[in-house]
């Protein structure tokens, strides 16, 4: 079994509900939701490496690390195909031009939402 963890901003809401509908195939692993805002030890590290979790997710999967619209589509390629949400995430972003093209929205979206509700980005 794969080692899968999945390292975003909880106080979005838009990220968290997309987290709770997620389903990982159960032949590949268990997915291990690790929120940003309670590591800032690793939002530090990450940061050095060039990756801004304001901007992006972050899947560890095993020893890979995929970021932003690669994140999304490793997620939909090891995700169940059971439920309407899950089956539609895998449609839509199997394709890697297609996360690369809806993740600058998703990323609009998660801006504009945390703009609206008065939250700041991760520090």
């Amino acid at each position: 079994m794969a080692r899968i963890q999945l390292i975003y901003d909880r106080s979005c809401p838009a990220c968290e509900h997309y987290t709770r509908l997620l389903r990982i195939r159960e032949d590949i692993g268990e997915l291990e939701l690790i929120n940003a805002r309670e590591h800032p030890e690793w939002v530090t590290a990450l940061k050095h490496q060039g990756i801004n979790l304001n901007n992006d997710m972050l899947l560890k999967l095993d020893n890979q690390e995929y970021s932003g619209p690669e994140a999304l589509h490793m997620l939909a390629m090891i995700g169940s195909h059971s439920g309407l949400f899950n089956r539609l995430n895998h449609w839509l972003l199997r394709a890697p031009y297609r996360a690369r093209l809806c993740y600058p929205v998703m990323r609009l979206g998660r801006k504009l939402l945390l703009l609206i509700l008065r939250r700041k980005g991760i520090q």
